[in-house]
């Protein structure tokens, strides 16, 4: 269910040589945007991701949900499963959608986050050290930030990462990862929670904590800082 009171739109935006569908939600009063970076073979139509979306837009935050694969991109990924590991490709449509939202009419001069699940999460930590001055928080669901590798430590921006109870592995690699991030990093392990955070409450609780942190963590951009280049820790 769409929140109420926020503004829909479909959009094609220019990404890194390719053109990417992405969908568009905004409040009628705007208190940041939200890019949020889809992985393992999910895309903007997530039900997960929606879910948290709508709420985010509930709380006034821009959503910016797009394909980091294109439609022949998507064909190939189900046959072979590659392209949804390929963090570098995904990291760099992360990044230019995110230089879009910096620079686009409708969230210039919003502070924008990151809200990455799985191998997306690699993705948005990747564009967060790219991006420092247009990147202001980072939030991870049931993500392996781990494959974000030698970026982590240029992350400076608040990062949230967001773990089921029930999904050991990626706890503990969330752990390590924590340890490796270069500013202030928080790890919230929901309670019965397994991978997909398909049990009653589960998604809720993740989409509350998704929206406090942002809420908590973005802020406007002055007209003259509002470059979304970051000259140092561009990844390449």
């Amino acid at each position: 269910m769409s929140a109420p009171g926020a503004t829909h739109q479909s959009l094609q935006i220019p990404c890194a040589r390719v053109v990417l569908d992405a969908d568009l939600a905004m409040p009628a009063t705007p208190r940041g945007a939200v890019v949020f970076a889809h992985g393992s073979g999910s895309g903007r139509h997530s039900p997960r991701n929606r879910y948290v979306a709508d709420e985010l837009n509930r709380a006034g935050l821009v959503t910016v949900l797009a394909d980091l694969l294109t439609f022949r991109e998507e064909q190939i990924d189900v046959q072979t499963a590659q392209l949804r590991f390929d963090i570098g490709l995904l990291a760099e449509r992360v990044t230019a959608l995110v230089d879009w939202a910096a620079h686009g009419e409708p969230t210039s001069g919003l502070g924008i986050g990151l809200f990455g699940a799985s191998t997306g999460a690699a993705a948005a930590l990747i564009a967060a050290a790219a991006r420092p001055d247009a990147v202001q928080a980072v939030v991870s669901r049931g993500g392996r930030p781990d494959l974000a590798d030698r970026h982590l430590p240029s992350v400076h921006q608040p990062t949230l990462l967001i773990v089921g109870a029930r999904d050991p592995v990626v706890i503990e690699l969330n752990r390590q990862a924590m340890q490796r991030l270069g500013g202030e990093a928080r790890l919230e392990i929901v309670p019965r929670a397994t991978h997909l955070f398909e049990e009653p409450g589960a998604l809720e609780q993740v989409a509350h904590l998704a929206r406090d942190w942002f809420l908590g963590h973005l802020h406007p951009i002055p007209a003259e800082g509002n470059d979304g280049r970051g000259a140092a820790n561009g990844w390449d």
